[in-house]
């Protein structure tokens, strides 16, 4: 059985690409992402499998959107974490390269995200472009 890699493209210490079902995948079914990259990382994933509910709940209900339609003729090629930072005892900003393609057209999203935690979940503020 051939397992899926994860879109995050996160690896193992060995360099192999971890799998969905043992990266990002339990964040998106019920498990909470334990810091702010993991929730980044998952919410990438989830913007390429289109999984709208799941990106919908992790953000934070100050900034959350009443509704989201994703670009759906786009094409995710893949995402570079350029740092991690713990601003707080709840609070981080993760600054991350996002690149896709659409309309044949190679787009580069360079981000600097807060994020905050609340009971213990993790929820995506917003971000600023770099």
């Amino acid at each position: 059985m051939k397992l899926t890699p994860c879109p995050c493209g996160r690896t193992n210490p060995k360099g192999q690409a971890l799998s969905l079902d043992t990266c990002c995948g339990p964040y998106h079914t019920n498990q909470n992402a334990p810091d702010a990259e993991s929730l980044m990382r998952s919410r990438y994933s989830a913007f390429v499998l289109g999984d709208v509910p799941y990106l919908l709940a992790t953000w934070h209900s100050s900034q959350r959107p009443a509704e989201l339609t994703l670009e759906t003729e786009g094409r995710w090629l893949g995402l570079e974490i350029k740092q991690h930072r713990v601003t707080g005892a709840d609070t981080a900003e993760v600054e991350f390269v996002a690149r896709f393609r659409v309309g044949g057209k190679a787009v580069r999203q360079h981000e600097r995200s807060r994020f905050v935690r609340e009971d213990g979940r993790w929820f995506y503020v917003d971000g600023d472009e770099l």
